[in-house]
């Protein structure tokens, strides 16, 4: 009965708890998938562990296009919609242009396929520049920002709490320019890019995760082959468990190994989309309907673009169907039917660079299909039935489908964000990545007998070399200042192609200052120069950097103070640790005195002659004793004065920093100044766009306040609560609104919708209020009086089982007082309860009431805590001992501390070991038999207060 009520006393305190629970000062990360056609946005926040973030149209995805129109901004499928008004204000497919030089061949590939674009050239870095309007260009870095910003909102959204940390997901061909670009247009975002993270390698962590319990320690290898919009990749992958030995003790991981990768720039989606635009085209010029050439009008272009996208994908799943576009050119329409044969002849030549990727990803691993276990379809490029049939020719084995291909890299890079992150624990899974563009060093030094200095040659990271790894290089012929150079090198298995892709092959140049000052400081007959070293990290992201440039040299020094201190310590423990007779014989050369017996006077005397000669022999034998005694300590006199002549030996490294000044060769990063300059950009535009959404959101709540309350007045519950008066005042405040707003409020601002709502709302909050109270009494009424019941029947076992107690003179855990105290507060209660609904009856429905809600929670709230009291007294309580058992508790101590100083005072032939880990307050074991049926509560962590700052995925 007792649990049953506390339960039920309970609820309303619950239900107030979990009102208060706020979950939004959790950090959470995320992970943006930004792809040439799509962007995926996956979150990690407490409570909602890996989940793909979704937009405002409630899609899983948004295309990655950003559309202009004036100062208004749009974002995927409205920037989509508006790119067939204003096609050369919407930008699409931005990861083909991000860090690369004007006269890059991919830029000159993008211009082919939209030449609507006005590109220009960087006055200062030569990369690409979009001609938006009359003194505003853009970037690929700008608009990469504001589509990762959006990203941002979407997360936040989702998340309900800010979010600064994501991995970003990059294709794995990108170099390091490329990837310099995105970690700025990230920062040009906002956010704090805990890696960069290749699109493949996310893919395979995906796999990894939901397969772990397959792996072992024999390496596994999976192929996965993912054709995108505008790219394709080959990427072989190891599986196994390693032992690492991070925390100091030996643990076993699973591991995904990058080994082998091969891949194609401009094999994807895309291709086919546009050879099929091309061929709408064509066929739409040739029906001769128009004198117009629809390859010379930008708006019908990108509608014919934006249609065969979408005959492509119906062309997956089906053998032929229609496209076609209302007022395509000229007000003239257009419908041709296309079959999926005919988009696969088109293709030929496309469908036959298929097997290139999955050839070079065997060749730069150096093993053969017949080591994979299986070959993993990811992408939207292969749901291409050609390409399917096509590959499973080439590596002949059933194809698998067992991962999400759109989501895979998302949700396997925000499992690395939740593990990169300080608030998430997540079991390891360890990744190596590999480096597709070995690069090198190169410098020149001078050589005996030549005119002309040699040009050397140093490979840092070989191809297919994991990282992160940190490398030294070690230059051991200079004296002088010099410089190098960090270039790509050994790109033979790259074509003549990809090679012109990458742009310039040099990296940085860096130049070294004060070589000579330096090495001359630190000359010297007991100097040893160990060479100059260059310490180069890769990191993570597959960035490349200069950590720094040292001299190392190796000095031998002497300390005769160091070794004078060291032998007087020595001697000084030698003798506190060693008895005085044997540190005297322990002395060098001497030796512990023989003695031997006196002899009397007269047997001495009447000795004959023989034992004369005895005794003269013994004598001289201890002289001959005494005299190699002598020459032994002159010996060992001798060696100590000649180590005391030696010196003790110290070898030093000095390490000392050399100063150097490095120059960005090929694609310079943005600098500060046009950071800062870009920022302000992008911060104005996203203002803007919230001020226009404030609008927005003001203006429709305004809206549909108006309409509600003007709804709400012809509700017999709202007629009945309010006066004739209240009623009218209020239709003439609706009225006079929504005049205004289809005359000056048209164009008002945010403020101004915003201050008509809350005149609006301060005009109906006492209607509104009203009707709330009479609609909410009866149930809290009903609760009120199932609280007075259940107090009713607390107080009535409470009274029943006190006096059986009194009447068997037993002590019992409730008071009279107590009691009473809980009687009369019912009593109280019952009868304000009786009053307060008489009076409520009385009144009019629209006065207001004398029975609130607030009132009636409070009398339940005073109800709830007083028996709260009684029933956790009750949980506690313990009955006290009788006076004789004190007494007897008290006396068998007393005689056991007796008993233990007799034993301590007696002989040491039998030790007594008396235990006193129970105090004489400590129950008796019939006393623990009786109390241990109750229970009493104990702290205890609870859900919602972890011990420990992180959640567990």
């Amino acid at each position: 009965m007792w649990l049953k009520m506390n339960i039920l006393l309970f609820l309303p305190l619950v239900a107030l708890f979990l009102s208060s629970v706020n979950y939004t000062h959790s950090l959470a990360v995320i992970s943006v998938d930004l792809g040439s056609e799509w962007m995926k946005v996956a979150f990690v926040s407490p409570g909602v562990p890996m989940e793909i973030v979704l937009n405002k149209e409630s899609k899983r995805k948004t295309p990655a296009v950003i559309s202009f129109r004036g100062d208004d901004r749009t974002f995927g499928e409205d920037a989509i919609t508006a790119s067939a008004r204003f096609p050369k204000q919407t930008y699409a497919y931005l990861l083909d242009l991000v860090g690369k030089k004007v006269d890059n061949p991919l830029v000159k590939q993008f211009q082919r396929r939209f030449p609507y674009y006005d590109i220009i050239s960087d006055p200062i870095r030569g990369t690409v520049l979009f001609k938006h309007d009359d003194g505003v260009n853009y970037s690929p870095e700008e608009l990469l920002g504001m589509l990762l910003h959006r990203a941002k909102e979407f997360a936040e959204a989702s998340a309900g709490q800010a979010v600064n940390e994501m991995v970003l997901i990059v294709p794995g061909y990108f170099n390091q320019a490329e990837r310099q670009a995105m970690l700025q247009a990230a920062d040009l975002a906002g956010f704090k890019v805990l890696q960069l993270m290749n699109d493949y390698t996310a893919v395979a962590l995906n796999y990894g995760i939901f397969n772990r319990k397959d792996f072992n320690e024999t390496a596994q290898y999976v192929m996965f082959y993912d054709m995108g919009a505008s790219s394709t990749t080959a990427t072989i992958v190891s599986y196994q468990v390693v032992k690492t030995k991070e925390r100091g003790f030996v643990e076993s991981h699973p591991q995904a190994s990058i080994v082998g990768v091969g891949y194609d720039r401009s094999l994807g989606g895309l291709d086919m989309q546009l050879r099929l635009r091309d061929y709408l085209g064509q066929k739409f010029n040739d029906a001769k309907k128009t004198p117009n050439d629809i390859f010379k009008n930008p708006r019908a272009l990108a509608k014919l673009f934006k249609e065969a996208g979408r005959v492509k994908n119906v062309l997956s799943a089906n053998v032929d169907h229609f496209a076609q576009v209302e007022g395509l050119l000229d007000d003239i329409d257009m419908k041709i039917q296309v079959t999926r044969e005919q988009l696969e002849d088109l293709c030929q030549d496309l469908l036959d660079r298929i097997r290139n990727p999955v050839d070079m990803a065997l060749k730069s691993s150096g093993l053969t299909m017949d080591v994979i276990s299986q070959v993993v379809l990811v992408g939207a490029g292969a749901r291409m039935p050609k390409v399917q049939e096509r590959l499973q020719e080439v590596v002949k084995m059933d194809l698998a489908k067992n991962i999400n291909a759109d989501e895979a890299a998302a949700m396997g890079a925000v499992y690395k964000a939740a593990d990169l992150s300080t608030g998430f624990k997540v079991k390891p899974f360890l990744t190596k990545d590999a480096v597709i563009f070995p690069i090198q060093v190169t410098f020149e030094r001078e050589v005996e007998g030549q005119t002309a200095p040699k040009q050397i040659k140093r490979l840092l990271f070989g191809p297919m070399n994991p990282y992160p790894q940190k490398k030294v290089l070690t230059f051991n012929k200079h004296t002088d200042d010099f410089s190098f150079n960090v270039k790509y090198a050994d790109l033979d298995h790259l074509s003549e192609e990809e090679v012109k892709n990458l742009g310039s092959l040099d990296l940085r140049s860096v130049a070294l200052t004060g070589v000579a000052d330096v090495l001359n400081k630190h000359k010297g007959p007991n100097a040893e120069s160990k060479g100059i070293k260059a310490h180069f990290s890769m990191d993570e992201s597959g960035i490349l950097s200069l950590a720094n440039v040292e001299l190392l040299v190796e000095r031998n020094s002497t300390d005769d103070d160091e070794e004078s201190t060291f032998s007087k310590l020595g001697s000084t423990i030698s003798k506190l640790f060693t008895n005085p007779d044997e540190a005297d014989s322990d002395k060098v050369g001497e030796k512990p005195a023989s003695e031997e017996p006196e002899e009397g006077g007269e047997e001495k005397d009447v000795k004959d002659g023989k034992e004369k000669d005895k005794k003269d022999e013994k004598q001289d034998e201890a002289k001959k004793q005494e005299n190699k005694s002598e020459e032994k300590k002159e010996d060992l006199k001798k060696d100590e004065s000649e180590k005391k002549v030696e010196k003790k030996t110290v070898t030093k490294v000095l390490k000392e920093k050399i100063s150097t000044e490095e120059e960005s060769l090929g694609v310079i990063p943005m600098s500060k100044e046009a950071m800062q300059e870009a920022f302000k950009k992008i911060q104005v535009l996203n203002e803007y766009d919230f001020q226009r959404n404030r609008r927005e959101s003001a203006l429709n709540a305004l809206e549909s306040y108006v309409f509600d309350a003007q709804n709400k007045l012809e509700e017999e519950d709202f007629q009945s609560a309010a006066t004739s008066e209240e009623i009218e005042k209020i239709r003439q405040g609706c009225s006079e609104v929504s005049d205004w707003l289809y005359e000056d409020g048209a164009t008002a601002d945010a403020d101004a919708y915003e201050t008509k709502l809350k005149d609006l709302q301060k005009l109906t909050k006492a209607l509104y209020l009203r009707v709330g109270e009479h609609r909410e009494r009866p149930e809290a009424i009903a609760a009120l009086r199932q609280v007075l019941n259940g107090s009713s029947t607390f107080l009535k076992d409470a009274r029943n089982v006190t006096a059986a107690k009194l009447e068997a003179e037993e002590n019992w855990v409730f008071t009279e007082v107590e009691l009473t105290t809980l009687e009369k507060l019912i009593k109280e209660t019952e009868q304000w309860m009786v009053k307060m609904e008489k009076e409520q009856a009385e009144q009019k429905l629209s006065e207001a009431p004398k029975l609130s809600i607030k009132s009636i929670g409070e009398k339940i709230n005073v109800l709830d805590r007083e028996v709260k009291y009684l029933v956790n007294k009750a949980k506690i309580w313990r009955p006290p001992k009788a006076k004789e058992e004190v007494n007897n508790d008290a006396k068998n101590s007393t005689e056991k501390k007796n008993e233990s100083k007799d034993t301590k005072d007696g002989d040491d032939k039998e030790t007594v070991t008396v235990d006193d880990s129970q105090t004489e307050d400590a129950p008796t074991k019939e006393e623990a038999s009786d109390s241990s049926e109750k229970e009493i509560p104990k702290p205890s962590k609870t859900d919602d207060t972890p011990d420990v700052p992180h959640s567990e995925l």
